[in-house]
């Protein structure tokens, strides 16, 4: 089966992506050629599935110390890994395909804990990261062979199994010219420079802290529940940022962490949040103004850290942003602001989804797993060295 995968000229590969955001499965469908980094990508469709607002609470339950139990864990690793099955069947369907047109389904998981760094108040805490969704469910439930649980392989030679898109970023987005620098904007932020001309061991490329996952928490909070996100960053247009409290966030001590580095939902999740929203409700600070301060916050993040390590070493002319973040116009101006000699646009404008990008990624990383070649960007995990990334499951 997979023999005969790898022999085609090209492969229709569905890639799964949810990330730290927890706001549902994006599915990309890709036709891949080539091999490495002269693979050639084509989306052919794309869908999204929404997590309903039910299993999205509770799988902020897996992601808290406190609410999070083994059971709770098993459970969610199986539900999952159905919900990732029908969104993979749902992006061929509605790309005008069956199921037999597809080759390959390669999915990220979703991801409940990480630790890029051991603990050391614990031997047993050791760095490790886990993705739950099942490959072996969506397998069976597709009737296809699926490509998944990639994070891991990095951990294991030494990296901190993320930022993974920055290989893909490479391959799709590299220019001879100019310096860009990709930043992906979901639940957290994630950075790829690369200079123009540049080689894979010249890519400077990090997670630069909370993308969204700040400002969807507080909006759910805020609204009761009502809603999720802030719609193209309309409410925190209606607010006021407080500069005092975005300069006391700023201090967390992830921002003059050298890189490479990454972080997620277990230091900047929802107990995070609701330390900040409450010490503004004291101060008589409005909803709006939470989400204003909380949307500055990200945008300064992301800033800092391009002016801290990125811009000395890689001098960028674009800022391409990609992912749900993309679509708040209120935190692009706020960026576009504080990074005057650069321009601000989104992937979407050099023919990419910004909401496909990230899946579009793992059709990659799947591509090059059957193929037998690394597919990990050391420069941005910090392994010491190259690796296939991914397991197999088939479904027969």
């Amino acid at each position: 089966m997979i023999a005969n995968v790898v022999s085609k000229e090209s492969r229709l590969i569905v890639g799964l992506m949810s990330g730290t955001s927890l706001d549902g499965v994006d599915a990309a469908v890709v036709k891949v050629s080539g091999k490495g980094l002269e693979t050639k990508a084509e989306l052919v469709g794309f869908t999204s599935t929404p997590y309903d607002d039910k299993l999205r609470e509770k799988l902020k339950e897996l992601c808290s110390v406190e609410h999070s139990d083994v059971a709770k864990v098993c459970g969610m690793n199986f539900y999952i890994a159905e919900v990732f099955a029908e969104a993979a069947l749902k992006a061929a369907k509605e790309a005008g395909l069956s199921p037999d047109d597809i080759d390959l389904i390669s999915s990220h998981g979703q991801t409940v804990w990480h630790i890029p760094v051991a603990d050391a108040a614990d031997w047993s805490l050791v760095r490790s990261t886990l993705q739950i969704g099942d490959i072996s469910v969506i397998a069976k439930r597709t009737g296809k062979p699926v490509v998944g649980d990639y994070r891991t392989a990095d951990m294991a030679v030494g990296g901190q199994g993320a930022p993974l898109v920055p290989y893909a970023d490479f391959i799709l987005f590299r220019d001879e010219k100019i310096g860009r620098i990709l930043q992906n904007i979901g639940g957290i932020g994630n950075c790829t420079a690369i200079p123009a001309g540049g080689l894979p061991e010249q890519i400077i490329a990090f997670d630069t802290g909370p993308g969204n996952m700040l400002i969807d928490q507080a909006v759910y909070t805020l609204s009761g529940g009502a809603r999720s996100y802030d719609d193209g960053g309309q409410w925190a247009k209606e607010g006021s940022v407080d500069e005092g409290i975005v300069a006391e966030m700023m201090s967390h001590p992830y921002f003059a962490m050298l890189p490479p580095k990454t972080t997620g939902r277990e230091v900047f999740g929802k107990a995070y949040a609701q330390l900040w929203m409450e010490r503004m409700k004291e101060q008589g600070r409005s909803d709006a103004d939470i989400v204003a301060t909380f949307t500055a916050f990200t945008a300064h993040s992301i800033a800092q850290s391009y002016r801290d390590f990125v811009l000395p070493a890689a001098p960028a002319r674009e800022v391409i942003v990609s992912g749900g973040g993309a679509h708040n116009r209120t935190l692009l101006a706020m960026l576009a602001g504080l990074l005057p000699e650069q321009t601000i646009t989104t992937s979407d404008a050099l023919g990419l989804s910004s909401d496909a990008k990230e899946a579009v990624a793992f059709a990659l990383f799947a591509n090059n797993f059957l193929f037998g070649l690394p597919n990990n960007l050391p420069s941005a995990t910090g392994a010491p060295v190259p690796t296939v990334m991914g397991k197999l499951a088939l479904p027969g």
